[in-house]
């Protein structure tokens, strides 16, 4: 299978080419960047691998998928693009800025007979794969709330989200995950955060969905938190798991680490990292799952060869979508907003 790139900055270079480079069975053919710095970068990390001017040159030189890795106010033109030229494409997250572009792409894509997904990478981090092992178990019990956090203070971060504030950047992968655990939303209630620096961009929210489930979900990110809380805290009638700090994929990634150098270590997180079982008085340690990001690309193979479904289903980027639109409309009108489905 031959994939391109399309960007390489922050979320091309590190999140996506050194999967597709080390990825079994695949061809990483080349990135479509005219950055003289982002070529020198990308000579330096993939040697031979070639740099493109235009999705047109390297759709020439022979792709079956594009991943379309840009700043959100460009992407959706590019995905686009991508979609009329036939081949497979990948959008990198948020899919849109809003449920209406997201569902004129998901119609694009369809009338061109193209398959599209969206790169939720972090359906495959050890600690939501864990989580879906012990509710998959029963191990918890019935559960009736769900907090999940990704807090960081990272204060070079606020002034440049590549999603258009950090609601939509980092709440598409809370969401997404949410919505994967517990199915249908019915309301939703947010706050944002924003600086007197960057009025515009949100460096912070809190969401609470309440699913038709009967579970609530509190969802929090954050750019400028110096104090982190549990990544997960999911509480039910058994049992309670929390686990603390973020899958290491992206810290190896960052670190230059990949798939191939940690080789069956990939994904795995050391004993101290792992979270906590805990009823009444009885605590225990729970072994974290091995993260795997490859998986995504492992199973567009499959798809793109006829041999499964897509890693991520557009639609369910689409509804992930429409509950940030309500989100960021709660947080207007200091209401909560109903997303049910009539």
């Amino acid at each position: 299978m031959r994939i391109g790139l399309v960007g390489y900055g922050h979320g091309g270079r590190f999140f996506h080419a050194p999967l597709i480079a080390t990825l079994p069975g695949a061809t990483f053919v080349g990135v479509v960047t005219r950055s003289p710095e982002r070529r020198k970068q990308l000579n330096t990390d993939h040697p031979g691998v070639k740099a493109f001017d235009s999705i047109g040159q390297i759709v020439e030189a022979g792709v079956d998928a594009l991943v379309i890795s840009t700043t959100l106010k460009g992407r959706p033109a590019l995905v686009l693009e991508a979609i009329e030229h036939g081949v497979a494409v990948v959008s990198d997250k948020p899919f849109a800025a809003n449920a209406e572009q997201a569902q004129a792409l998901i119609t694009a894509a369809e009338r061109h007979e193209v398959p599209l997904s969206v790169y939720q990478n972090r359906r495959w981090d050890s600690d939501y794969l864990t989580l879906r092992k012990l509710i998959d178990a029963g191990a918890l019990g019935t559960i009736t709330r769900f907090e999940s956090r990704v807090e960081r203070y990272t204060p070079d971060a606020v002034g440049n989200a590549r999603g258009g504030g950090w609601l939509r950047d980092l709440g598409s992968h809370l969401v997404d995950q949410a919505l994967q655990l517990f199915g249908p939303v019915d309301r939703v209630f947010a706050q944002l955060q924003f600086s007197p620096e960057h009025p515009t961009l949100d460096h912070g929210f809190f969401v609470s969905l309440t699913h038709a489930s009967g579970v609530i979900s509190h969802l929090w990110g954050n750019a400028l938190q110096n104090s982190q809380a549990p990544r997960f805290r999911v509480s039910g009638t058994s049992g309670c798991y929390t686990v603390d700090g973020l899958d290491g994929q992206e810290e190896a990634l960052m670190a230059g680490k990949s798939p191939k150098t940690e080789g069956e270590h990939w994904g795995a997180e050391e004993h101290r990292r792992w979270g906590w079982f805990e009823q009444g008085p009885e605590r225990e340690r729970v072994p974290s799952e091995k993260g795997c990001w490859t998986q995504f690309y492992r199973q567009l193979q499959d798809a793109v060869q006829g041999q499964g479904a897509l890693p991520v289903d557009a639609y369910d980027a689409l509804e992930t979508t429409r509950i940030l639109d309500a989100a960021r409309l709660s947080a207007e009108r200091q209401q909560v907003v109903s997303t049910k489905i009539e």
